[in-house]
């Protein structure tokens, strides 16, 4: 796993929702665009992933609530984790606010990838939500 999130941007790619249709995951942007995941397949893990564009406003209500401060690779990782877990954002944000808990259950990534930050997250099949990350 290590070795796929450390190439994790030879595995994405922006474009079309129509033209990222075979991704093995995507995340939708604000702008219409699509970013997917086209890593290989990995027997046992299952993979996430969510996109913001680095320019976008952050809401004034959820910087209220959370801060401004690299909100959206803090919001990618959350996001992450929720897809991983099955949960929906609002109960992860009642738990955990936009952090990610260090059970060490998953693995993940955030990067920048254009106009984007991205979060790749994977998570054992058998286990929760994806918790624990390497540096960024």
């Amino acid at each position: 796993m290590p070795g796929l999130l450390a190439a994790a941007e030879q595995h994405l790619r922006i474009g079309a929702p129509a033209d990222l249709a075979d991704a093995v995951t995507r995340s939708h942007l604000d702008d219409g665009r699509c970013v997917g995941w086209y890593g290989p397949q990995t027997p046992g893990w299952r993979v996430a992933i969510d996109a913001e564009r680095t320019d976008a406003p952050v809401p004034p209500a959820l910087a209220r609530r959370f801060g401004a401060g690299d909100f959206w690779a803090r919001w990618t990782r959350a996001e992450c984790c929720c897809k991983l877990a099955d949960v929906p954002v609002a109960a992860w944000w009642r738990r955990h606010g936009l952090g990610a808990p260090a059970d060490g259950s998953a693995v993940w990534r955030t990067l920048r990838l254009a106009d984007l930050v991205v979060t790749v997250g994977f998570a054992s099949n058998g286990r929760g939500a994806a918790t624990n990350g390497p540096p960024r």
